[in-house]
């Protein structure tokens, strides 16, 4: 059957009329809610936001239902609760429908194992509904695979902002060392390079003073499990390693010892350090000259040493991509909260989910996560001279912390260890099972170097074969017993 070349381009027309219809100017979903402008339904959204992230994203609320929000029928409305920790509590009694709990929000902030204790209780919204495949491929492949935790082919968290690990230095002082011993910044670019710049330092610093033993630590981490989970996959392991919603546990003995002997060694012999909050509070003290930190805290970065209560001097700041192990994969960590969606009635789901493609649109998507010291979300965004166009970013500081932490992410394969059961108690014991114990050990050291033991002696119980093994052996069955 011959058609006419006017018939078909009017069927066509017709045709796209029809399936459109139901949409509204967000663009293309796979599922569709009709909203009523004159009667706008409410979006509540629960998060942990604060300062500089708080007041972006008011304004960015503000602007959508003064604008889209408006013309579409949707009105949303934000509500801090506190910290992360503070907000997982309250949306899980508000599901569980404690007393005194408030009422299921239409959107909360969360990661991946908040979503995945909401979600077992039935009250997560699949996303895949209603975005097209064409929408979610301007994502960030990483950031969608974080949130498809289930293994059902689902998609239960809607990435809005993300950050990766820096790695930080105190630039004014590493020139007065590198300059007196020829240190090199490219040394920096490995685990191992680190660990041997820290002995070199500490020396250095021993040699300025009279006393003995009394060199200046050069290093230290914000998030300790980061460096675990991270190290590992970079020397070819995955220590939890999520499949069908079960978990097996992978602490390989040699890639373990790896990674003790360049955290929990360096650190008993005072290469290393960790005595404030954070470690830019031990940049701050003079305390540490560089530290591995999260791309969003590095606006922290102090912009002096402070002596004592009399002295302080100006320091730069020099941003270089975190330090890998030498020979290992290009492996680098994925952090930040995301959005969930709850069941709660269609039109909220539909309307909650506008609002966050709006929201991740490029230019919005960046204005937020600059403001607030993230990344932005999608493949396009996540382009230095966008960023530039798009902001304000006139520091140097902020220059330098947006591109290495987009070249991390540009260059890297981003990790993150998906939801499980107890998965936050399990990477608490990373975090805490050698770090806590590197600082215990740490001031043993101190007072046997005091009481006038050598440095090789001092040290010496702590560095053995033994005292690893131990160690290893607990932590392990610690982590067996989570990991079932």
């Amino acid at each position: 059957m011959k058609f006419n070349k006017k018939v078909v381009i009017c069927m066509i027309m017709i045709l796209s009329m029809l399936l459109g219809g139901c949409g509204t100017s967000l663009g293309s979903s796979v599922k569709k809610v009709k909203l009523d402008p004159d009667n706008p339904t409410k979006v509540t959204i629960w998060h942990y936001y604060n300062g500089d992230q708080l007041e972006a994203f008011n304004k960015l609320i503000d602007e959508f239902n003064d604008s889209v929000g408006k013309k579409e029928g949707i009105y949303v409305e934000g509500a801090n609760f506190g910290t992360i920790n503070e907000l997982k509590d309250s949306i899980v009694a508000a599901v569980k429908h404690r007393t005194g709990a408030k009422a299921i929000p239409s959107i909360f902030a969360g990661y991946a194992d908040t979503a995945y204790e909401v979600d077992k209780l039935g009250y997560v919204v699949d996303l895949k509904e209603y975005l097209t495949q064409e929408e979610q491929d301007k994502y960030i492949k990483s950031y969608i695979e974080e949130g498809e935790f289930s293994g059902d082919g689902s998609l239960k968290i809607f990435p809005t902002a993300k950050s990766t690990e820096i790695f930080m230095l105190n630039k004014t002082d590493w020139n007065k060392f590198a300059e007196a011993t020829g240190a090199d910044l490219n040394d920096l670019k490995t685990i191992e390079g680190v660990t041997k710049t820290a002995q070199a330092y500490y020396e250095w610093t021993d040699i300025q003073t009279k006393k003995k033993n009394d060199g200046k630590a050069f290093f230290g981490r914000d998030a300790v499990a980061n460096y675990f989970l991270i190290g590992a996959k970079q020397l070819g392991t995955e220590i939890f390693s999520v499949k069908n919603g079960k978990v097996t546990l992978n602490f390989d003995k040699e890639i373990i010892r790896k990674i003790w002997d360049n955290y929990y060694v360096p650190f008993v012999k005072g290469y290393f350090a960790a005595s404030g909050k954070f470690r830019s509070d031990d940049i701050n003290t003079g305390n540490i000259l560089s530290f591995v930190g999260s791309s969003a805290g590095a606006t922290f970065f102090p912009d002096e040493v402070i002596v004592d209560d009399t002295r302080s001097y100006p320091i730069d700041m020099e941003v270089l991509e975190a330090p890998k192990f030498e020979g290992g994969e290009d492996y680098a960590v994925q952090q930040g909260a995301g959005m969930a969606v709850t069941k709660t009635d269609e039109k909220q789901i539909y309307a909650s989910v506008q609002f966050l493609k709006w929201f991740t649109e490029d230019e919005r998507n960046i204005q937020f996560s600059v403001a607030s010291g993230y990344l932005p979300v999608t493949k396009t965004a996540n382009d230095v001279k966008k960023i530039e166009k798009t902001t304000d970013l006139t520091g140097n500081n902020e220059l330098s912390i947006v591109k290495a932490a987009i070249d991390t992410v540009n260059h890297n394969t981003l990790y993150t260890t998906k939801a499980f059961e107890d998965g936050t108690d399990a990477r608490n014991i990373l975090e805490y099972a050698m770090s806590d114990k590197a600082s215990e050990d740490r001031k043993t050291v101190v007072k046997r170097l005091k009481k006038g033991e050598s440095f090789d002696e001092a040290v010496k119980d702590f560095v053995s074969d033994r005292n690893f093994d131990t160690w290893y052996e607990a932590t392990k069955a610690e982590l067996e017993k989570l990991v079932k």
